[in-house]
């Protein structure tokens, strides 16, 4: 990888994860189902009028919009919701990297170094030692949900790396707007039947006076920033390289998750968790540090596979 594109990585890195404190604001406001909706469609509704459509197979659309859109932020939202720590969250969220790197080799046919396997290794043993120090702090109900919420978007990673793939010459900032669309719908109906038809409209309309302008503010920083701009690079990134090379970035946002937590709100990490945090931050570098394939001849397994039919993700 590329010293740019590391920077890129980082980049992502840091929008995301100021992201949970947006979020956490977000959800002291509006139910988790209606906001996670309403985080999409305000981007799905410019992003189908002037936005051409990407020239890609609909399944990946539909792949990477389910899980990195509904299923990811819908588990997400809820675990949040119903208790889980702003910075915890952070971290359990970040089981998307192993579980993109399994399903990159099961689905698309990567290859897994074993520099890549070692430095997987290590930084999923530091999230273990976090994790061991802070689940404490809550339940197991919320912590399943947000690993729910990991696998969702690991499959939303697979759709974006077969998108890339199969089109090189694809826009990756087209490719994760078209994505915007389709998650709201979904969500707007299980809002409906599980939070009640009006509780996410008052809240909107709450949200527009004098005490409820910071879920707006979140809600704006959650679409432009973390979803435009983070997604937007990390859509370039899975299409650029193979996904077990891009996924380990995911392990260093809990880094930057809990420290925001610190000092936002309060949430002090022990040196045990301070400890856990080096180790995620090793073994992410490591696993990124070896040279990866070309993506050209990553590409072949990929299109045979998905040539022959074989369920690569549809």
């Amino acid at each position: 990888m590329t010293t740019r594109d590391r920077l890129l990585g980082c980049t992502v890195v840091l929008l995301w994860g100021l992201n949970f404190l947006a979020i956490r604001v977000g959800l002291d406001h509006f139910p988790p189902f209606f906001f996670a909706a309403l985080r999409f469609a305000v981007l799905a509704i410019p992003a189908l009028l002037f936005i051409p459509r990407p020239p890609v197979r609909t399944r990946w659309i539909l792949l990477y919009g389910t899980g990195f859109g509904i299923l990811q932020f819908a588990f997400l939202f809820t675990a949040m919701r119903v208790g889980m720590p702003t910075g915890l969250a952070s971290l359990v969220l970040q089981s998307s990297a192993p579980f993109t790197v399994v399903l990159g080799a099961l689905v698309l046919g990567e290859r897994i170094r074993p520099v890549q396997v070692a430095g997987i290794a290590v930084a999923v043993a530091g999230m273990a030692v976090i994790g061991w120090d802070r689940l404490e702090h809550a339940t197991l109900l919320p912590v399943l949900l947000t690993l729910a919420g990991g696998l969702g978007w690991a499959f939303g990673n697979i759709g974006a790396r077969s998108a890339g793939t199969e089109s090189p010459g694809v826009n990756p900032l087209h490719l994760m707007l078209w994505t915007t669309a389709i998650p709201p719908l979904p969500l707007f109906v299980l809002s409906v039947f599980t939070e009640g038809p009006t509780t996410g409209l008052h809240a909107l309309t709450d949200s527009f006076s004098l005490a409820g302008w910071p879920a707006l503010v979140a809600l704006a920083y959650i679409a432009v920033l973390a979803t435009v701009v983070g997604t937007g690079l990390w859509t370039y990134l899975m299409g650029r390289y193979p996904a077990g090379t891009v996924a380990p970035f995911s392990l260093l946002v809990p880094v930057v998750g809990i420290a925001a937590a610190w000092a936002f709100l309060g949430e002090a990490p022990t040196p045990l968790s301070l400890l856990g945090g080096v180790v995620v931050i090793t073994g992410a570098f490591a696993a990124t540090s070896s040279k990866p394939r070309p993506v050209d001849a990553a590409a072949p397994p990929t299109e045979a596979l998905i040539g022959t039919g074989r369920p690569a993700g549809a």
